[in-house]
C-alpha cells in the first residue's frame, strides 16, 4: 500500500485536469499541471497537496465565487460520468474550495456544501461555517438532517460532532451541545446505518463532556427501535469504559457475585515489539444468568513516569448460572506511529460490568 499523499500523482491530476476542460473551455491543462508540481511539491504530505490543490484550483476559477461554485458542480458531474471514483479522498479539495473562499457567502456556500458532500464529505469544511455562524449554520444543519440523501443529512451530525478528530475545535458545543440535539433527534431512526453510526459518534463526543445529556437521550430513546438502541450503544462506549454507574446501570451491568480468580501475567518482563500474555478465570456465581463486559486496562507509563490507563474490550455477553470461564489474552506492544512505549513498570488490570479488579505489574524493556 502507497502513501496517502501519492493519491495525488501525476495520472490523478492529468485525469482531474482533462474532466475540468470538457466542461471550462477556457483552462490551461497544461498550465495547471505545471503550476500544481512548481516548487517543493513532491516533498509535500498529503494535507499540504491537498491545500495546495485548492489554491492552485483557485488560479484557474471564475473570479465570482458563485460562478466558481456552479463550475465545481459541472465538475463534479463530469467527473460521476467519467466515473472517477466518488467519495475519493483526492476530491476533499472541493470541500476545502469552499472553506476557503466561501466564508464569507453563507448562502451560495451552504448550497454547495448540500452539492458536494454527495460526491465527497464536507464534514471538516463545515466547520468554520458553524464557528462564525453559530446558530444560523446549526439551523440550517437542521434543515439537512431531513434531507433526501443520506450523505446530505450525515454531514449534518458529522459536521456538528463537538470532538470530530483531526478536524477544527468548536468550543461551545463542547460547553453546551443542547443546539445540535435536534439534529441527532431527526437521525435517531434513520434508515441508512452510514448516519446512525455517525449519530452515535457524535453522541460520544458529547458523552466526554456532558455526559449527563447523553444518559438522559439514553432513558428517553430506550426501546424506540433495535437500530436506536444499537446508537445509543455505540453512542455510550467512553461511558461504559468509564464505568459510568447510570449508564451500567441503563444496560444491568452489575459485578455482584461475579468472581475473578486465578489472574496471572504470564509474561512479567515483555519486551518492546512483543506480546504481554496474561490469563484468568471468571465465574458468574449468581442464581441467574447475567449479563458481563468483560474489558482490562492497561496503565502506560509515559514519558514524565505517571501511568496513564487505557482499555480494552474483551466481550460482553450472557454467562449462565455458575458458569466458569477461562480467558487468555495478548496484548501487542509492536511498535505503532500512534502509540510511544517507554520501558520500566506497567500495570494491568480486569475490569468486570465497569469494576476494576487487582491491579498486576509488567515490566517493558527494551
Amino acid at each position: 500500500m502507497g502513501l496517502i499523499k501519492d493519491i495525488y500523482s501525476v495520472a490523478f491530476y492529468e485525469k482531474f485536469s482533462q474532466a475540468v476542460a470538457e466542461v471550462h473551455p477556457t483552462f490551461d491543462k497544461q498550465k495547471f499541471i505545471e503550476t500544481i508540481y512548481e516548487g517543493d511539491f513532491t516533498q509535500k504530505e498529503w494535507k499540504d497537496r491537498m491545500k495546495h490543490t485548492t489554491i492552485v484550483l483557485h488560479q484557474f476559477m471564475p473570479e465570482n465565487f458563485t460562478e466558481a461554485v456552479s463550475l465545481i458542480d459541472k465538475i463534479i458531474e463530469n467527473l460521476k460520468k467519467n466515473k472517477f471514483t466518488e467519495g475519493n479522498l483526492a476530491f476533499i479539495f472541493f470541500a476545502d474550495y469552499i472553506e476557503m473562499y466561501g466564508l464569507d457567502d453563507f448562502k451560495t456556500s451552504t448550497k454547495a456544501f448540500v452539492s458536494i458532500t454527495q460526491f465527497i464529505s464536507c464534514e471538516f469544511a463545515v466547520r468554520p461555517f458553524i464557528l462564525k455562524y453559530k446558530e444560523k449554520m446549526i439551523y440550517e444543519m437542521i434543515k439537512w438532517s431531513l434531507h433526501e440523501n443520506h450523505h446530505v443529512r450525515r454531514l449534518s451530525s458529522e459536521g456538528s460532532r463537538p470532538r470530530l478528530p483531526w478536524a477544527m475545535a468548536i468550543p461551545f458545543l463542547k460547553k453546551d451541545p443542547v443546539s445540535i440535539l435536534p439534529i441527532l433527534e431527526n437521525l435517531k431512526n434513520d434508515p441508512s446505518e452510514y448516519v446512525r453510526r455517525s449519530v452515535a459518534n457524535n453522541l460520544n463526543d458529547i458523552a466526554k463532556d456532558n455526559p449527563q445529556i447523553v444518559l438522559e437521550i439514553a432513558g428517553k430513546w430506550r426501546g424506540t427501535s433495535p437500530e436506536t438502541d444499537g446508537i445509543i450503544k455505540h453512542g455510550a462506549r467512553t461511558l461504559l469504559k468509564q464505568g459510568h454507574p447510570e449508564i451500567l446501570s441503563h444496560y444491568g451491568l452489575e459485578s455482584t457475585n461475579i468472581e475473578l480468580s486465578d489472574f496471572e501475567i504470564k509474561t512479567p518482563v515483555v519486551k518492546i515489539g512483543d506480546y504481554l500474555q496474561f490469563q484468568f478465570h471468571l465465574n458468574n456465581k449468581n442464581e441467574e444468568t447475567k449479563t458481563i463486559r468483560l474489558e482490562y486496562a492497561v496503565h502506560y507509563k509515559k514519558a514524565k513516569g505517571h501511568l496513564a490507563k487505557k482499555v480494552f474490550k474483551i466481550s460482553e455477553k450472557n454467562y449462565l448460572p455458575n458458569q466458569l470461564i477461562k480467558v487468555d489474552r495478548n496484548q501487542s506492544f509492536k511498535i505503532i506511529t500512534t502509540r510511544v512505549f517507554h520501558t520500566g513498570i506497567h500495570q494491568l488490570s480486569i475490569i468486570i460490568n465497569g469494576t476494576e479488579s487487582e491491579v498486576l505489574e509488567f515490566e517493558l524493556v527494551d
